[in-house]
């Protein structure tokens, strides 16, 4: 499968592009300077997160997925706001390694799930007909910083027994699908090691289940291989940082690498912004902008109109960005007034920087975060004087609206 950069209409590019380079350049140089940097950083994952689950015709509500992050769910998770929390992890897990990350060999590897696969020096072998291979291997990029898996900030060693128990269950479902025998192997006893159990699982899964949930003659190794040379195209060829991002956005969406995490790709473009240079500061919302683009746009037949519509996506994100960086300066500021003659060992500075980097705040957040109790955290969210945002008597929620 190929994709050709020839005859690009630059024409009709031309002026979106203008517009877009200049939008995503001032967001950039204010988001560098300004003193809500961190807040504005936390708050862009979580909308970015909840849009692309937008993009793909579900709702998450950004209460429920700020609570979930904080493992303080007020109800079962339901299996949208589990994936939007995947969106969240896996933006706050590029962010949080080196700007060419992403794109490498071991970013791909460890954002797609597969980090025990392939390995930073290509020694050992995935699975069978599932791992990156030689398709792959060609393609992406040695790892010269030699980053360590380890040190993801994102792993929850807390869940790693849970998880476990999980994957063994999967295998055994597994099994029993494919007509094997139900009783648990020796894999599946709690008496062997959690790394055993999760690559039976793991090692089971695809090849018993993948019909069911996968299409066979999908080779995402291949497509993947195949957007991943264009991305090497595009950098030889010297254009515009925001019209490769672009062209990139777009080629994902002929190309379709992944059959379920089509969400990553737009992580990717993002990634490919920071890398290039473009936007250094934070990782570029672009989900939040193509929410703002009809689906018709972003879904034509024409390869034109789709452009075009991605050009608008980066304007209309970095224009949203500018607009939410002027309101958390000014919240800031207001916020601030309340700490004059205020002692100096004061809670209050502490919740300011906590609503000013969730989009919401409940009562056993704030007490959670700031070591308090939910009776002294109603009081500092009083003095605060923050608007309330859900309306109800329970469950309240406040946050900078």
């Amino acid at each position: 499968m190929g994709y050709q950069l020839a005859d690009l209409p630059l024409n009709t590019l031309i002026g979106r592009l203008a517009r877009a380079e200049d939008l995503l350049a001032r967001l950039d140089e204010r988001v560098h300077k300004s003193p809500v940097h961190d807040g504005f950083l936390q708050r862009s994952h979580f909308s970015d997160a909840a849009a692309a689950l937008w993009l793909d015709g579900e709702l998450v509500h950004a209460e429920d997925l700020v609570l979930h992050d904080a493992h303080m769910d007020i109800r079962t998770p339901t299996h949208e706001l589990t994936r939007a929390h995947a969106v969240l992890r896996a933006r706050r897990r590029i962010f949080g390694h080196k700007p060419d990350w992403a794109l490498s060999r071991v970013g791909i590897l460890a954002l797609r799930g597969r980090e025990g696969q392939g390995g930073r020096d290509g020694a050992s072998q995935g699975r069978a007909g599932s791992g990156p291979d030689s398709a792959t291997a060609a393609t992406w990029p040695e790892n010269p910083a030699g980053d360590s898996l380890a040190e993801d900030t994102d792993q929850d060693d807390a869940l790693v027994e849970e998880l476990a128990e999980i994957d063994a269950v999967l295998a055994r479902s597994s099994r029993l699908l494919a007509g094997g025998n139900f009783a648990p192997r020796a894999a599946d006893s709690p008496d062997v090691d959690t790394a055993g159990q999760e690559a039976t699982a793991r090692e089971a899964l695809p090849n018993s289940l993948g019909p069911l949930i996968r299409d066979l003659d999908w080779d995402e190794d291949q497509r993947l291989a195949d957007w991943l040379a264009l991305i090497d195209k595009l950098r030889g060829e010297t254009m515009p940082a925001v019209l490769a991002a672009a062209v990139a956005w777009e080629s994902w969406q002929d190309i379709e690498p992944l059959q379920h995490q089509h969400w990553l790709g737009t992580l990717l473009v993002a990634a490919l912004l920071r890398q290039s240079g473009k936007v250094g500061s934070h990782l570029f919302a672009l989900n939040s902008g193509l929410r703002l683009i009809a689906r018709e746009r972003r879904k034509a037949p024409d390869r034109t109109t789709r452009l075009l519509a991605g050009l608008d996506a980066f304007a209309e994100a970095a224009s949203a960005g500018l607009k939410e960086l002027d309101r958390l300066t000014l919240a800031k500021g207001q916020m601030e007034r309340r700490l004059r003659k205020r002692r100096k060992n004061s809670s209050l500075p502490r919740l300011i920087e906590l609503v000013l980097a969730r989009p919401v705040v409940s009562a056993g957040l704030v007490a959670a975060e700031l070591k308090v109790t939910q009776r002294a955290a109603l009081g500092l969210v009083a003095e605060l004087g923050i608007r309330e945002v859900t309306g109800r008597g329970r469950y309240r929620a406040w946050g900078v609206v």
